[in-house]
C-alpha cells in the first residue's frame, strides 16, 4: 500500500452539528464553504459521519431496528431521502464527484461488522456462495449502536464481506473511511481485516479508527502497520474538562507521531454545533475564545488530525478566522518533534509548555498553556525551550495567533533572557522563535 496521510488530515465532519442526520445539501454547503475559505490553508477533506444509510435518522440517538438502506448483498447505501443523488443505484459516486471537483477529498463513516438487517434477511455475500449469516458473529455487538453485528473472522465469509464493502466504497470514490467501534475494546482482527480489504480494493483510502477510550500505546506497532488515524479518546465536546484531559493524552502520544500514522485527539467542537446532534441543542461552541485557541494549538503542536465539527456556513466569523490562520496548517504539516517540555502545578493551575521545530529552518514553535481560571503573568526562561549554546544568541519572537490583544514583549530576545508572558484563563501563548 502506498503511504497515505503523510501529514495529518484537515477537514470537516458533520457529527458535532448534525449527528446522524446530515443531508446531501448540508454536506455540499459545508464543502463549498471549505473550498472557498479554508482549502488554501490546508483544509481539504469532507466526511459524512454515522447513519447515512438510515432514512429515519434523528437527533439525540440511534434507531433500533431502523429500515437501513442496503443493497442486495447487505452493503449500506445512502438513504435517498437525505442523499437524492444516490437514486438509481449511484450510491455516493455523484457526491464524491462533486467534492473532487472542488479539489476536496471525500470520507464516510461505517460501523464495525455487518448490518443486523442483512443477517436477518440472510443476504448473499457478494461474489461468493456464503451469506450474511456465515459472515456474522452475532455474539459481538456494539454497546452503544444497534445497527451491526461483528464479523466472524474465523470464517472466510467475513473477509469476503469486507472486501465487497470496501470495493463498493472505492468504486464510489471514497478517500477516507472512519470505522467505529474498533478500539474500545481493541478489535485487532477487525483492524487487520479492514487493512486487507483496503489493500485489495486498489484505491488509496485513509483508514481512521474510533473511538479511543483508554487506548494504550502498547497497540502502537499494530496500529501503525494497518491504519493512518486512530482516536485516543472518547467523543470530545465543547467543555473545558474535555480539552484539559487531552493535554495528558497528547503528551503520551505526541512523541510517537510519524508520517502516515497519526494519533487523533478527536474533532473540533467549534463554531455552530448541536443543530441536530447527539448532545446538546443548537448553539455556538461553549468554549471561550481562549479555550478554542488552546484546543487548536494543542492539536497542532501534537500533530493530531483536525476535523472541524461545526456547521461552517453558519459559524461565527471569529471561529472561521481561527481555522484560516495560516500558522495552523503550516505548523501541523511541517512541525516536527512536538512534545511536552514542562508541566508544573502552580497551585491555582498548571503551566504546561510544548515545543516543536521546523525541519528546514532554525525556527522553534513554543506553546505555553495555562489551565488556571484566572489570568497569570509568567516569566519563562528562554533556555528552557531552546536549550543552551551552541544555540543562537538571540531569537526573534512572533505571536502565531497574532490577534493584537496581547503583544509579545520582545521583538528579539537574548537566549539567556526570559519570555514575560500574559497568560489568559484556560489559554495559551503560541510563539514562533526564529534564530536571530
Amino acid at each position: 500500500m502506498a503511504l497515505l496521510a503523510p501529514t495529518p488530515p484537515m477537514g470537516w465532519n458533520g457529527w458535532d452539528c448534525y449527528g446522524t442526520t446530515v443531508t446531501e445539501a448540508e454536506v455540499l454547503a459545508n464543502a463549498r464553504f471549505l473550498a472557498e475559505h479554508l482549502l488554501p490553508t490546508g483544509w481539504d477533506t469532507v466526511v459524512v459521519d454515522i447513519a447515512w444509510y438510515d432514512p429515519t435518522a434523528r437527533a439525540h440517538g440511534y434507531n433500533a431496528g431502523a429500515p437501513l438502506a442496503l443493497d442486495a448483498h447487505g452493503r449500506q447505501l445512502p438513504a435517498e431521502n437525505r442523499f437524492p443523488s444516490a437514486a438509481g443505484g449511484h450510491g455516493f459516486r455523484p457526491l464524491a464527484d462533486a467534492l473532487h471537483a472542488l479539489d476536496l477529498r471525500f470520507g464516510v463513516h461505517v460501523m464495525r461488522g455487518i448490518p443486523r438487517l442483512a443477517v436477518e434477511r440472510d443476504l448473499p455475500v457478494h461474489g461468493t456462495t456464503w451469506t450474511a449469516r456465515d459472515a456474522a458473529d452475532t455474539s459481538s455487538t456494539c454497546a452503544w449502536n444497534p445497527d451491526n453485528y461483528g464479523l466472524d473472522h474465523d470464517h472466510p465469509a467475513a473477509q469476503a464481506y469486507l472486501d465487497g464493502q470496501v470495493a463498493q466504497l472505492a468504486g464510489w470514490g471514497v478517500d477516507l473511511v472512519k470505522v467505529d467501534d474498533m478500539l474500545a475494546p481493541y478489535h485487532s482482527r477487525a483492524i487487520e481485516a479492514w487493512a486487507t480489504a483496503i489493500e485489495r480494493s486498489g484505491r488509496d483510502i485513509v483508514l481512521s479508527l474510533s473511538p479511543g477510550t483508554h487506548l494504550s500505546t502498547a497497540h502502537l506497532d499494530h496500529l501503525r502497520g494497518r491504519a493512518q488515524m486512530w482516536r485516543i479518546s472518547d467523543d470530545l465536546w465543547d467543555r473545558w474538562e474535555d480539552v484539559h484531559a487531552q493535554l495528558t493524552r497528547l503528551a503520551r502520544w505526541a512523541p510517537h507521531q510519524r508520517p502516515g500514522a497519526w494519533a487523533d485527539a478527536d474533532m473540533l467542537p467549534l463554531g455552530r454545533i448541536g443543530i441536530r446532534a447527539e448532545r446538546g441543542e443548537d448553539r455556538q461552541s461553549r468554549l471561550t475564545p481562549d479555550e478554542q485557541r488552546t484546543l487548536l494549538t494543542l492539536w497542532v503542536m501534537a500533530r493530531s488530525p483536525l476535523m472541524m465539527g461545526g456547521d461552517l456556513p453558519t459559524s461565527d466569523p471569529a471561529t472561521v478566522a481561527l481555522l484560516a490562520n495560516p500558522a495552523v496548517g503550516h505548523v501541523l504539516r511541517t512541525g516536527q518533534d512536538g512534545r511536552e517540555l514542562l508541566r508544573e502545578d502552580l497551585g491555582d493551575g498548571e503551566l504546561v509548555v510544548w515545543s516543536a521545530h521546523a525541519p528546514t529552518t532554525r525556527t522553534r514553535y513554543v506553546a505555553v498553556f495555562w489551565t488556571g481560571s484566572a489570568p497569570r503573568r509568567h516569566a519563562l526562561p528562554l533556555a528552557s525551550v531552546v536549550g543552551h549554546p551552541p544555540a543562537p544568541a538571540t531569537w526573534t519572537v512572533r505571536d502565531l495567533w497574532d490577534l493584537g490583544e496581547r503583544p509579545v514583549p520582545h521583538a528579539t530576545c537574548p537566549a539567556d533572557d526570559d519570555l514575560d508572558l500574559d497568560l489568559p484563563p484556560h489559554g495559551v501563548r503560541w510563539l514562533a522563535l526564529d534564530a536571530g
